[in-house]
């Protein structure tokens, strides 16, 4: 969602800021602005609608020289998207950008108003500044002010403040992201929300739990320093070497990063058994599989969620471990029946999802373990759960998510066949990094013939609606596969256990519609009987079936054939990378903005 990027250092701090702004732009934004302390120290404050490059246009018609700086680009929540809505917002030399919601904004702005504060903006963002402004007009230092403030809001939020007159700057964060980062070579110190930002700016990076206000300060042997409430030092930060390598966004010679994240999948699948079975990975499995527990609670959003599903059904198969998959927006609302013997299992690929998180709090509380598949270390996610295992995607740039979901699914293969005695056994693990190099290799294959499912998406893109269809371990992937097309091709999609359709969707079929049916090898006949009743109905039918199955390929209008030999309890990735493709080609053809597409953000970080 909203990225955050500030700076304080001997280089030029908009300069800076805006590369480190630019590093989020696949979070998705619709504004971008900085707030910065110039050379004759005075703050302004430089804000636009749009893509980054506009404000960049601005800049370039200043002269800037700047040693203090914070930027920020909006995905926007409170208050349509305008100049003025945009962040920072800015009051009495004071400069403020927000991640997250106010709860209680309304309530606080009445107050505020009531005092005769008059308010530029319609956002929550502002209640904040507003009451730092009023505390400290009322007396107040600053740190104080931003003390007391940060205790009457409620809400998710990550706040970072720019004091014009020393350039000094203040973060604090509650249940959202935030990571400070120091370059001890040059003196640069940087707060951002995505630790991506800092990448080869900083040398150490700290994560700070809630309720730790970070100070950024010039002149001073201690260029970042961490307070608790009460402003005793605080200890309560996690710090690690920066090793997060920053690739200049370069896709290669792939058109789109959703392209060229697919593509790295078959490397990514060979490498997850090295780095569990021989390499780093070792230790936080071993601590994962010693975990006892009696039930799982799968709990994720989105793509993740579907990734549980598939997870759900290898520790329902291979360890008879019950398992109750459910979305984490409802899972924490709904007064759940979690026992402290069971375990909470979260999946996310930024471990920064508010909802997820939530979820997470709340197993917490009530004394189970909690375990997370994660791709980001150091994220909220990955510091609240009691063990981690991370599914090593590398950094994914494409707001629709591909290769974390692959990974996603094969870590949770790996940590469901940990569970098993067999796994004692080398030859056990042998044989499932044979099974994961089948799978890469198979998947280079189907790359490989991406022109052919090409040709499928351009005869299918301009059809009404599209329902992804599948059985038993496909039905994931079927509702994965429909999500795709959703998120980038802006089309009415969705995804169905094949079986249901009979129970009410069946009624929306006609010529205009499309039924893409995964037929696999599990429930073939079942699959391929609910196929013929589309196809009786004359909707057009693009089938991902076996190859070289006949009766399958004369039903259908299009047939995209799979060799799913060996692959057993893999086979539904391989059926998924089909589904990315015909996604991607299908959007592409539409002429959407298939990285970053509208209304979407990589990192949910509201609820």
């Amino acid at each position: 969602m909203c990225g955050i990027v500030g700076h304080l250092g001997p280089q030029n701090s908009v300069e800076s800021v805006i590369e480190g702004l630019k590093r989020l732009e696949y979070r998705g934004y619709d504004s971008a602005g900085v707030s910065f302390v110039d050379e004759t120290n005075h703050l302004k404050v430089f804000k636009k609608t749009g893509k980054i490059e506009n404000l960049q246009k601005i800049l370039e018609e200043q002269n800037i020289s700047a040693r203090s700086c914070i930027g920020h680009t909006r995905w926007a929540t409170h208050g349509e998207v305008n100049d003025t809505n945009s962040h920072p917002h800015s009051k009495n030399e004071l400069s403020l950008v927000h991640n997250g919601i106010i709860e209680n904004a309304s309530e606080l702005r009445d107050g505020l108003l009531k005092k005769g504060y008059e308010f530029n903006s319609k956002t929550d963002s502002e209640v904040f500044l507003a009451l730092v402004v009023d505390h400290v007009e009322n007396g107040f230092e600053l740190i104080d002010a931003i003390i007391a403030t940060y205790k009457i809001v409620k809400g998710h939020s990550a706040f970072v403040i720019l004091n014009g007159k020393t350039g000094e700057i203040f973060a604090i964060k509650s249940g959202a992201p935030l990571v400070c980062g120091i370059n001890t070579v040059s003196s640069e110190v940087l707060v951002s929300s995505d630790p991506y930002a800092l990448a080869g700016m900083v040398d150490k990076i700290y994560f700070p739990e809630d309720k730790v206000l970070c100070h950024l300060s010039v002149g001073n042997t201690n260029l970042l320093n961490f307070y608790e409430l009460d402003k005793e030092k605080s200890k309560r930060y996690l710090s690690k070497k920066q090793d997060m390598v920053h690739d200049p966004a370069d896709k290669g010679d792939f058109e789109h990063f959703m392209l060229k994240e697919i593509h790295e999948q078959p490397e990514l699948i060979r490498s997850l058994t090295q780095f569990y079975f021989q390499g780093e990975g070792r230790d936080s499995l071993e601590k994962a599989r010693q975990m006892d527990f009696s039930k799982v609670h799968i709990t994720a959003c989105g793509t993740a969620y579907y990734a549980g599903l598939v997870v759900r059904d290898y520790l329902e198969k291979f360890n008879k471990i019950s398992c109750s998959p459910e979305l984490a927006s409802e899972f924490r609302y709904r007064e759940p029946l979690i026992k402290p013997n069971e375990l909470g299992l979260f999946i996310s690929q930024s471990g920064e999802t508010a909802d997820t998180l939530a979820a997470q709090a709340l197993c917490k509380e009530a004394g189970l373990k909690t375990l997370s598949l994660v791709n980001v270390e150091g994220s909220t996610l990955f510091r609240d759960c009691t063990e981690n295992l991370l599914i090593r995607a590398g950094v994914e740039i494409g707001v629709a998510s591909t290769k974390a979901f692959t990974q996603q699914v094969l870590t949770g293969r790996i940590f469901s066949a940990s569970l098993n005695e067999e796994f004692q056994n080398e030859s056990f693990k042998v044989e499932m990094t044979k099974k994961f190099a089948l799978l890469a290799q198979r998947v280079d294959e189907l790359l490989a013939r991406s022109e052919e499912i090409k040709e499928v998406a351009e005869s299918i893109y301009n059809y009404e609606g599209f329902f992804f269809t599948g059985r038993g371990v496909y039905f994931p992937v079927a509702l994965e596969g429909a999500l795709k097309l959703k998120e980038i091709a802006y089309v009415h999609a969705e995804g169905y256990a094949a079986g249901e359709l009979k129970h009410g969707p069946i009624a929306l079929i006609d010529e205009q519609k499309v039924n893409i049916a995964i037929v696999g090898p599990e429930l073939f006949e079942k699959a391929l009987s609910n196929v013929q009743e589309i196809k009786a109905r004359k909707g057009v039918i693009v089938t991902i079936g076996p190859r070289g199955n006949k009766e399958a390929e004369e039903l259908s209008d299009y047939y995209i054939p799979l060799d799913f030999e060996g692959l057993d309890e893999l086979s539904p990735l391989y059926v998924n990378v089909v589904n990315q493709l015909l996604s991607y080609y299908m959007a592409k053809f539409k002429g959407t903005d298939i990285d970053k597409p509208r209304n979407l953000a990589k990192s949910v970080t509201v609820e």
